[in-house]
Order: C-alpha cells, then structure tokens, then sequence
C-alpha cells in the first residue's frame, strides 16, 4: 500500500465508529492520484464534517503527504447506499405516483 493511501485509511479509521467498514481504492492517471474513499453510512458525517471541514482538512494532509513523493493527490468520497442524501431525491416515477395518489 503507497503512503498516502495508509495515511488516508489510518486517519479515517481514527475517526468513524465502523473502521472496518473503510475502503480506499488508488488509481493514477494523467491528473495525478486519485484517493476513492468509502465509509459506513453512519459515519458520513464524521468524515464530511461541519461545513465540509473535516473533508477539506483531509484532502489538504494528502496533498502535503503528495507532496513528498511529488504526487497530485485529490480525494473522492463515494456516497454510501442507504446515504441521507441518496434519501432526499425521488425518481420521476415515485413523484408521480405522488401526485396521483
């Protein structure tokens, strides 16, 4: 596992109440790397923070632990199924069947 990757799973699992629920994929291309992170639903929050401040505070440690290794990084947090925000949309058919019922 490259640095910034056990960085990114050690400081998470430091912070969410499901750390074995934590998964990190790294991919490179001509961007630089990209650092995909995956969490329990219910420690959405925790790692998005107040504000996004949390996520931001990450994404700015991996940029300096890119740094060392002369590296673009930049992370990408996937939405967990079940997420609030994945609760909040309604497909065009459930509206729909909202208005005519």
């Amino acid at each position: 596992m490259e640095p910034d990757q056990a960085f990114l799973e050690y400081a998470v699992k430091a912070l969410v109440d499901h750390p074995e629920a934590v998964e990190t994929t790294r991919t490179i291309d001509q961007m630089g790397v990209l650092l995909t992170l995956t969490v329990h639903s219910e420690d959405m929050g925790k790692i998005i923070g107040k504000s996004g401040k949390t996520a931001e505070a990450l994404r700015i440690l991996l940029r300096v632990v890119g740094m060392k290794g002369n590296a673009r990084v930049n992370l990408k947090i996937n939405e967990p199924v079940g997420g609030k925000r994945e609760q909040e949309f309604k497909s065009v058919d459930e509206i729909i069947d909202d208005l005519e019922g």
